[in-house]
């Protein structure tokens, strides 16, 4: 259901709004700041803020309504979110306000994205041409960190053992472990091959993109192993890192991960950037693995 507030108080006085050089301004605009805007939900957040901006300040409130368009939205209010007020004021001599939004974390699925349509209600000589009113807000669930979600038994896939393994499979079951003097960090057993354990970092400053990265210059395999031979003159190492060519991510509410590895030998060559997917199963599907294979 449509939620508009009329009660539009737009103060029409004798003063009129100007920058705080004193000059008068007739281009007197008003907007969301941004076109879209990404809120993620998550338990016991605080508010969301959607910035609403004007061109100019005024020596006076502005109270505007705040439309919501259903028919452009997907997330219905007050199941999958709800807003503070469907009013914002400007103060006087201030440009921007903040409409607050707050999501329903139980009412997101993992890895589910609902939007909703604002639109400001307004004067038309105060909507900037080819600009507009509008803006929308893009929900999306982002489950606290937990560590337990990446530790256990773990399929992973490599473009790399694709390109390179000797007996064609590009699967492997491994075991995963919380570090125990790192944080955030989890140790992968045999992650390529076996005896070559690797660290693998969780970043958790982001909710929207939480990435994960490999340090570099981890051993993660002999050279002889996949290459027939050693290349470079430091020994029979492959070496292993984050690749910067692509972002690598992790889920929290899946227990899986895409990350982008560069592979090289040292101060040699690199042998190539690979996409490697990991994800974390049950122990009885790691038993039929382990008894049928993938």
């Amino acid at each position: 259901m449509k939620k508009i507030i009329y009660s539009i108080i737009i103060c029409i006085f004798a003063c009129s709004c100007s920058h705080n050089n004193g000059f008068v301004l007739s281009e007197e605009y008003v907007m969301f700041s941004d076109t879209l805007s990404i809120c993620p939900v998550q338990p016991d957040m605080d508010w969301f803020k959607v910035p609403i901006v004007s061109t100019i300040a005024c020596d006076y409130d502005r109270t505007l309504a705040v439309e919501i368009i259903d028919k452009e939205s997907d997330a219905i209010e007050l199941r999958h979110y709800s807003l503070a007020s469907n009013t914002i004021t400007i103060p006087a001599g201030e440009t921007r306000a903040d409409l607050l939004v707050k999501g329903v974390y139980d009412s997101i699925q993992p890895e589910e994205e609902r939007e909703f349509v604002l639109s400001l209600v307004m004067d038309d000589e105060l909507e900037m041409p080819l600009y507009g009113r509008k803006t929308k807000v893009r929900l999306i669930k982002a489950c606290p960190f937990d560590i337990n979600m990446f530790t256990g038994w773990c399929v992973m896939s490599s473009q790399f053992l694709m390109s390179y393994s000797l007996d064609g499979s590009y699967n492997r079951l491994i075991r995963t472990e919380a570090h125990p003097t790192l944080e955030n960090t989890i140790i992968a057993h045999d992650w390529l091959r076996d005896g070559y354990d690797l660290n693998i970092y969780f970043s958790t400053e982001n909710p929207i993109l939480p990435q994960v990265s490999m340090e570099r210059d981890q051993v993660c395999s002999d050279q002889g192993s996949f290459f027939g031979t050693v290349y470079g003159e430091f020994g029979d190492r492959l070496l292993i890192g984050s690749s910067s060519l692509a972002e690598s991510v992790y889920y929290p509410c899946g227990g899986y991960l895409y990350i982008w590895t560069e592979i090289y030998v040292e101060e040699f060559d690199t042998v190539g950037h690979f996409y490697n997917v990991m994800e974390w199963v049950s122990d009885a599907e790691a038993e039929r693995i382990l008894r049928e294979g993938f």
